[in-house]
C-alpha cells in the first residue's frame, strides 16, 4: 500500500485541526464570562496548530517540544473542575477515557517526533484529534448551553 507524502497528510490534518480545535469564546455570547477551561481549550488548539505547522514542515523537534504540553495540559482550578465532573456526572469515566486517549496519543507523537519518524507522528497526531472530537461531538454543546445558556 502506498501512503501519501507527509506534507499532504500534514495539510489534511491542519484542516482537521482548525475544524475541531476552535476556541469556546467562539460559541459564547458577547461578553459572556469564561471558565479557566476555557483558556486551556483556547491554548491547546494553539499548540495543535503549531504542531500541524511543524509537520508540515517536517520540523520533529518543534513537535517534540509541544507534544508533551498537549499530554500533560493545565487542568481548570479544583472548584470548576468539581462542577465540571459533577455536571458530567456518569458522563465522566467518559469523558476521562477521551481525555485520556488525547494524552496517551500525545505522548506517543512526542517519541515519535523524537525519533525522527514523520509517519509515526501523524498517526499519533491523529489520535490526538480523535479524543479532541470525540470529546467536541459528545459534550461541548451540552456544556455551553448547560455553563453559557446559550
Amino acid at each position: 500500500m502506498r501512503h501519501a507524502p507527509p506534507k499532504l497528510l500534514a495539510s489534511a490534518l491542519l484542516l482537521a485541526a482548525l475544524a475541531v480545535a476552535p476556541a469556546l469564546q467562539a460559541h459564547l455570547p458577547p461578553g459572556a464570562p469564561g471558565m479557566a477551561l476555557q483558556a486551556i481549550m483556547q491554548k491547546l488548539g494553539q499548540d495543535m496548530q503549531a504542531v500541524t505547522a511543524a509537520i508540515s514542515t517536517e520540523d520533529w523537534a518543534t513537535v517534540a517540544r509541544l507534544a508533551p504540553g498537549i499530554a500533560r495540559h493545565a487542568e481548570p482550578p479544583p472548584e470548576e473542575k468539581a462542577l465540571i465532573i459533577g455536571w458530567l456526572g456518569q458522563d465522566a469515566g467518559r469523558f476521562r477515557g477521551f481525555d485520556h486517549q488525547a494524552h496517551e496519543a500525545a505522548d506517543a507523537m512526542a517519541e515519535a517526533a523524537t525519533q525522527g519518524d514523520g509517519m509515526a507522528v501523524i498517526a499519533a497526531f491523529a489520535k490526538v484529534q480523535e479524543g479532541c472530537l470525540g470529546c467536541h461531538q459528545a459534550f461541548r454543546k451540552p456544556f455551553i448551553e448547560h455553563f453559557y445558556g446559550h
